[in-house]
């Protein structure tokens, strides 16, 4: 095995390997011919590869853990102006023995300091009632420590250790960066539908060796569950105070809740009916989309291209150099230049 590790984004075609790597989706095939062979995914902390092990056994492709790790032999190779590994030779490796960081994405940002900007934008909020609601998620240590360390997706957008909280604090952020171009809105229906938006989250995924959905994931959603959550809370606010939480507020809450996906197609049960709803929604497809594009980018490999391979969930090839456009330099006399004058309107 290699002394120094070298990333999934680091590999080339015709490099050899022989390094370990987390495994995922592993299926046995049969090729024309009706020779068996396995296909997979290996995972490290910088991305996924495809890989294939050909002539191979059902005992081999038994003894490769799903979810797992896997010390692997083999070599990168291009397939179609992708890169995919072709695995020699391979066998189980213990998980005590691997360095988690390694293989598990985690958010480049410091989770204390989202989490403390997160609280403080929150703080700005007025509603006496949705004040306390919001505190009483704040305040539930399983309920923090969960939404610091869930992913905001399996696959799509921030799927990755903190994504929930780095997600939730970039659409936090838009908004009360828009609240002041529409002061008609109510501000703290839209703080805190963005900070609840997707909190049905920390119940739905579950992120261990691998990021996965929980059984009540799987069968509720994060929608309905961030409905449920939101409703329970708000329950407890009366109890505590001793007088019934505002319909008419959890109502709304729930609402933002229910149509943040803007459309059926993307599971809202309810399309937005507030424009406190639409400015929900829209910041968080924003947030989603830009991830998206940026991420696509970041993970093609092929320079040649100017433009990535179809992307899927934007339902386009996405234009790799657009931050690269040459700036010519001003002279020092152009500094104290208008940028406009008279004679640009003639």
């Amino acid at each position: 095995m290699s002394q120094k590790r070298r990333f999934i984004n680091q590999l080339v075609a015709g490099e050899v390997v022989d390094d370990i790597f987390l495994v995922r989706d592993k299926d046995l095939r049969t090729t024309k011919k009706g020779d068996l062979y396995i296909t997979c995914t290996l995972c490290d902390r910088t991305g996924q590869l495809p890989a294939r092990m050909w002539q191979a056994t059902e005992s081999t492709f038994e003894h490769i853990p799903n979810d797992g790790f896997l010390h692997v032999q083999g070599r990168c190779e291009d397939y179609r102006g992708m890169l995919q590994f072709v695995i020699d030779a391979c066998r189980p490796y213990p998980a005590e023995k691997v360095n988690l960081s390694d293989f598990l994405r985690m958010t480049e940002n410091d989770v204390e300091e989202m989490w403390a900007e997160l609280l403080e934008i929150l703080r700005s909020i007025k509603d006496e009632y949705i004040n306390l609601l919001i505190k009483k998620f704040i305040s539930e240590k399983q309920f923090v420590a969960a939404f610091k360390k869930v992913p905001a997706g399996l696959q799509v957008h921030h799927p990755f250790i903190g994504g929930l909280l780095e997600h939730t604090l970039n659409v936090v952020r838009a908004a009360k960066a828009i609240l002041p171009l529409y002061p008609e809105l109510n501000a703290d229906l839209v703080l805190a539908g963005a900070f609840l938006h997707d909190v049905g989250k920390v119940a739905e995924l579950m992120a261990g060796t691998s990021i996965r959905y929980t059984d009540y994931g799987q069968l509720v959603g994060h929608i309905s569950i961030g409905v449920i959550m939101v409703a329970q809370k708000a329950e407890e606010v009366a109890r505590e105070i001793g007088k019934p939480f505002p319909a008419k507020t959890l109502h709304l809450l729930e609402h933002i809740i229910l149509s943040h996906h803007g459309t059926g197609e993307y599971g809202s049960p309810k399309l937005p009916a507030i424009p406190e709803a639409f400015l929900v929604h829209y910041l968080d497809n924003l947030d989603a989309k830009i991830f998206m594009a940026t991420q696509a980018i970041e993970e093609d490999r092929n320079e040649a291209e100017s433009f990535t391979t179809y992307q899927r969930q934007l339902e386009t090839r996405i234009y790799k150099r657009s931050n690269q456009l040459l700036q010519s330099k001003s002279t020092d006399a152009d500094e104290d230049k208008p940028l406009f004058d008279d004679s640009d309107s003639s």
